[in-house]
C-alpha cells in the first residue's frame, strides 16, 4: 500500500508541485491538502494520513498551533519550512515534529524522509522527553534539524544510554541498531552521523560546546569523532539522571 500524505501549506506553487510529483509516485499518495492549520485541524480526523507535511507560517492557524493541538496518534509530521532560525526549529521538534526540512526542499529527498519517517519506530513518552533534551543539546552545538544525520545522532545517542556498552563496538553493533531503526545501511548512518558533527564545528559554536559540557573540550582545529561525540553526550544524559 503506498505511504498516504497530507500538505499543509499555504504556499500554491508548493502544493501544486507536490500534487504533481506524487501523482506519478508508486509508493507515496497525496490524499489531501489545506492552505491554514484549521482546516488541517478539521479534516485530519477524517482523512488519517500516514504523514502531515507541515508548513509553519500560515494565515488563520500557524504550525505551532497545528503541532500543540494535533491527535497525532501514529501518524508522522514532516515540518517543511522556510523558516531557519534554530529556536524555531527547536520548537517545532519539541512540539512533536519527526524531521524539519527546510525550503526550498527537493522532492527526491522529501520521499526519502517520507519513507524514514513511515518506517521509524513510534517513540514511547519517555523516548520523546530524551528526545526533546538531546533536540536541546543539538541546538545548542548547532546541528540543525533538516540533516539526516540529526536523526540517527539522536538515535545513537539513545542506545548508547541505554546500553553504554555499545559505544564499543560502534560499527558492528551501533550503526546497524541504527540502520535497521531508519531502515537504511550502516555506511549511510555513519557518513550522515559524520557529516552532523562536521556541520556543528564548520557553524562555529565551539564555545558553546565547551560551556554545555563544563570543560574546554575541544577547540575549532579539532573536533570529535563520531563514537567520541555520541559518549560525550550520552555521558552527560547519564549523568542528568535520563
Amino acid at each position: 500500500m503506498k505511504i498516504r500524505v497530507m500538505v499543509c501549506d499555504d504556499n500554491e506553487e508548493f502544493v501544486a508541485n507536490a500534487r504533481t510529483h506524487f501523482a506519478v509516485s508508486d509508493k507515496i499518495e497525496l490524499v489531501e491538502t489545506a492552505s491554514n492549520g484549521k482546516d488541517a485541524l478539521e479534516r485530519l480526523d477524517a482523512v488519517r494520513p500516514d504523514v502531515l507535511l507541515l508548513d509553519l507560517v500560515m494565515p488563520t492557524l500557524d504550525g505551532f498551533s497545528v503541532l500543540e493541538r494535533v491527535n497525532k496518534g501514529s501518524m508522522k509530521i514532516i515540518v517543511v519550512s522556510a523558516l531557519s532560525q534554530d529556536a524555531f526549529i527547536s520548537k517545532a521538534m519539541n512540539l512533536g515534529a519527526d524531521f524539519y526540512m527546510m525550503k526550498p526542499v527537493s522532492f527526491g529527498v522529501l520521499d526519502e524522509r517520507i519513507i524514514e519517517a513511515v518506517n521509524s519506530k513510534r517513540p514511547t513518552a519517555k523516548n520523546r522527553s530524551m528526545d526533546e533534551k538531546i533536540s536541546n543539546i543539538f541546538i545548542t552545538v548547532g546541528i540543525p534539524a533538516h540533516i539526516k544525520g540529526y536523526q540517527y545522532l539522536r538515535e545513537a545517542i539513545k542506545m548508547t544510554i541505554d546500553s553504554p556498552e555499545i559505544i564499543n563496538s560502534i560499527t558492528k553493533k551501533l550503526y546497524p541498531e541504527v540502520a535497521e531503526h531508519f531502515n537504511t545501511s550502516p555506511s549511510k548512518v555513519e557518513r550522515a552521523i559524520r557529516h552532523a558533527i562536521e556541520v556543528a564545528w564548520n557553524r562555529g559554536k565551539i564555545e558553546n560546546i565547551n560551556t554545555l559540557f563544563g570543560v574546554r573540550v575541544y577547540n575549532h582545529n579539532e573536533k570529535p569523532t563520531n563514537g567520541e561525540f555520541i559518549a560525550l553526550v550520552a555521558d552527560k544524559m547519564l549523568l542528568e539522571s535520563v
